[in-house]
């Protein structure tokens, strides 16, 4: 059985219409005679993109309870047993509830490509966990839900779905996105312009990154310079966080190798479970971890970026006092040295 295709519409705002885009392209393909189902699609209310179900067969949702409450999720074994030709699955970033096949819906999509059936699905530039550290800049939270990098650009075909701030704010003001009791207040919060220009910025380049990307892996990609190679430093410190999400927008935009290091000092306390914390982001952004000893630090990286043939080293800023960096020196300066 061959793997089923992934399509991804890449919304590049909240409110901007993936899950009217994604619904659309599946009532195109049951025209055509396509066995389609929609195995999950959340219409917020909207009662333009409810109407769009007509027609489609909708799949049972399962019934979970979380906190005393009942919420729907999708039912991954009884779309298997269906098994459809294409199933539309809204938000691939949702956190299924407790008990769940799966911990994420991107993985119940998965399991879905891997029995050989073809996924339509939707997820916001908001949700991608490379872009956490500037989500949060832009909107003021990180985003609770995130999916992994790797599950978008591996997509056999990703369309983003834009629209400029000034026409995204008229849905609002028009009550096609939020409640009109809540219009005002989403105006002036989430659907500022500057916010909606950032993000869509943000999908922008995202989306050019995955072009170059593809023309580099294509059949003409010897004809490209070698691969580059970013080198972040791990530590376990609390902005590791922020610091391996920023070499990995460094590594896309050049197509860059993603490597993380993590220098053991002999007798040196580290905070083991952040670390971990930081080995699993950073292989969900796409990147492999080493771990090697030595007593300097500066040494070590140094020898571990020329062995590794590394064009970039991605470094925090010391925690040291400036008085402490005057005595003994920091790691940065003598990396740079």
């Amino acid at each position: 059985m061959s793997r089923g295709r992934l399509r991804i519409y890449l919304g590049a705002a909240p409110g901007v219409g993936k899950t009217y885009a994604v619904l659309d392209e599946a009532r195109r393909r049951h025209e055509r005679g396509t066995d389609v189902v929609v195995a999950y699609a959340d219409t917020r209310g909207r009662p333009r993109t409810a109407a769009m179900l007509h027609d489609l067969e909708i799949v049972p949702r399962r019934t979970a309870v979380v906190d005393g409450h009942e919420v729907e999720e999708l039912d991954v074994e009884a779309v298997l047993a269906r098994h459809p030709s294409v199933a539309v699955v809204d938000d691939l970033a949702h956190t299924n509830a407790p008990g769940s096949r799966n911990r994420s819906r991107h993985q119940d999509v998965a399991e879905l490509l891997d029995n050989g059936i073809d996924v339509l699905a939707t997820v916001g530039i908001e949700s991608m966990q490379s872009l956490q550290d500037v989500v949060e800049r832009v909107v003021g939270v990180r985003s609770a839900e995130v999916v992994p990098d790797g599950v978008v650009r591996g997509a056999d075909q990703v369309e983003l779905v834009d629209m400029t701030p000034e026409a995204l704010r008229r849905r609002v003001v028009h009550g096609n996105v939020v409640p009109a009791s809540e219009v005002d207040a989403a105006l002036d919060g989430r659907f500022r312009p500057d916010t909606l220009a950032a993000l869509r910025e943000l999908a922008l380049l995202w989306v050019a990154d995955q072009v170059d990307e593809r023309l580099h892996d294509s059949e003409h990609a010897e004809r490209w310079e070698t691969r580059e190679r970013v080198v972040v430093a791990l530590t376990g410190a609390p902005s590791g966080d922020r610091l391996i999400r920023r070499a990995a927008r460094l590594a896309r935009r050049s197509t860059a190798e993603l490597i993380g290091v993590h220098v053991q000092q002999p007798g040196r306390p580290v905070d083991q479970a952040r670390l971990e914390e930081h080995r699993r982001l950073l292989a969900d952004l796409g990147g492999r971890y080493h771990e090697v000893v030595g007593p300097d630090i500066a040494s070590a990286l140094c020898d571990f970026a020329r062995a590794r043939h590394a064009t970039q080293l991605v470094l925090g800023a010391s925690r040291r006092s400036r008085w402490a960096e005057l005595r003994r020196g920091s790691i940065v300066g003598t990396v740079l040295r």
